[in-house]
């Protein structure tokens, strides 16, 4: 398994899921958000896995105006928006090759193991 962790550190759900993969021994990487973003592949496999650009959108981001600002743009422009405003995705994004889930979901991860 080859888990990546997209989250900020004071999302509960992104420790929760640190802590899922701690206690279980299964090694991660973990990616915070406000330091560095996700690439345009890694974007675009999330998006693959998450049914759809549309899906990674937290309406309750603390950034609104980043929100508001990508949920009516064309789904073209709204990659390139999103690795600018990478806080507007949900979280965690919890990542294991081309398998993606969006916030915590042990259930899934469960199945990975």
């Amino acid at each position: 398994m080859n888990i990546q962790i997209f989250g900020t550190k004071k999302s509960a759900d992104t420790r929760k899921a640190e802590r899922y993969f701690k206690e279980r021994r299964i090694k991660y990487q973990f990616v915070d958000l406000k330091e560095k973003g996700l690439s345009r592949g890694e974007l675009k496999s999330v998006a693959q896995a998450a049914g759809g650009i549309d899906n990674l959108l937290d309406e309750n981001s603390k950034d609104q105006d980043g929100y508001y600002l990508i949920k009516y743009l064309a789904d073209e422009q709204k990659a390139e928006e999103l690795l600018d405003h990478p806080l507007v995705l949900k979280q965690p994004i919890v990542r294991n090759g081309k398998k993606a889930t969006l916030g915590y979901q042990p259930d899934v991860w469960k199945e990975w193991e």
